[in-house]
């Protein structure tokens, strides 16, 4: 299956396994390269000095090996609270990562240092005004991040946003995320026009995810009325389960957190802190027996009946993608 994605990142299916805090890892992206996808990870899961240096050896190796169809990138959070950014960055762009996804912020650097050395540069966008400040910069392309995706989920539905950015950056790529699982998601969002999809919550309940049983099987159990949004992890709204922690703890910043997120002089210092002990809750609530249970997901979970394999789980997408355009074919 050929699509404007698959000819720009070399891969035999238009399929991006989505970055996911804490849950995508090495055994993950490999399998993803090795089915012929995509396959992409938070550079803030690798934050111990080598880590990151390490696994991207290892994935350029792999990438260049006897078995590797597909190919892989990294996610940069590129907001000035990321005291991270730039050490990583430079790290990535060294090894020649092969394509990069940007979240919230200026993707300007990211995009300059990239096409130095020919990477591509999708960045995350919900509407039309972001997709513009991206695309003003040079972006490749966007990751439209719709209603009903796993993380910071955008407000408006993807049958809209995908052809509106179609409607203005007719010659930009557009991704999309938010609700896919199977093959009838990826069909349909082909039909809109996007050139592939970014799946993330399907991959949480895969054997290679590096979290424990209870959050993937809180997945397979969970339907899309148990997702939630919060403003207690990072400050932005973003997709959990619905579990009885959430719920204790609530899903709104109280008033206090809400004027030292907008005061000018505490916003970026109060921002930091609250991402990074956000971060600290999702380390727990990642571990077996943790009752603290802050659990990113979207609304996907409602199509997730089992835990596989990601080469299961891939090859059953496809298998559906292909079946659904046969059978859509009979009917005209």
């Amino acid at each position: 299956m050929q699509t404007k994605l698959t000819e720009v990142l070399n891969i035999d299916f238009p399929m991006i396994m989505a970055p996911m805090f804490l849950v995508s890892n090495e055994a993950m992206v490999k399998a993803g390269m090795n089915s012929g996808i995509a396959a992409t990870f938070p550079s803030l899961n690798y934050r111990n000095e080598g880590e990151l240096e390490k696994l991207l050896d290892a994935l350029n190796a792999a990438k260049e090996g006897p078995g590797a169809k597909g190919t892989y990138g990294i996610n940069l959070i590129v907001q000035k609270t990321n005291p991270l950014y730039e050490k990583h960055l430079a790290i990535c762009v060294a090894k020649k990562v092969p394509f990069y996804i940007t979240s919230l912020g200026n993707p300007k650097q990211v995009i300059e240092e990239a096409h130095k050395y020919g990477a591509k540069v999708f960045c995350d966008v919900t509407n039309i005004e972001h997709a513009q400040k991206c695309n003003d910069l040079g972006c490749d392309g966007f990751i439209a991040v719709g209603q009903g995706a796993g993380g910071h989920a955008g407000p408006n539905t993807l049958q809209v946003l995908i052809p509106s950015l179609h409607h203005h950056f007719p010659d930009k790529i557009v991704i999309a995320a938010g609700g896919i699982a199977g093959g009838e998601g990826i069909l349909s969002m082909l039909a809109l026009g996007a050139a592939g999809v970014s799946v993330g919550t399907r991959f949480i309940a895969s054997i290679e995810a590096g979290v424990s049983n209870d959050y993937k099987n809180a997945v397979v159990s969970s339907k899309m009325s148990d997702i939630v949004l919060t403003e207690k992890i990072s400050g932005t709204p973003c997709t959990i389960i619905n579990t009885p922690f959430a719920k204790k703890i609530g899903y709104r910043q109280n008033w206090m957190e809400r004027m030292l997120s907008n005061n000018s002089t505490t916003k970026k210092y109060f921002k930091m802190w609250v991402q990074l002990s956000g971060m600290k809750k999702l380390e727990k609530s990642i571990h077996p027996g943790n009752y603290q249970t802050l659990w990113c997901a979207g609304q996907s979970v409602e199509l997730i009946d089992d835990i596989a394999s990601c080469h299961e789980i891939i090859e059953r997408m496809k298998a559906e993608t292909h079946e659904g355009y046969r059978k859509l074919s009979l009917q005209f």
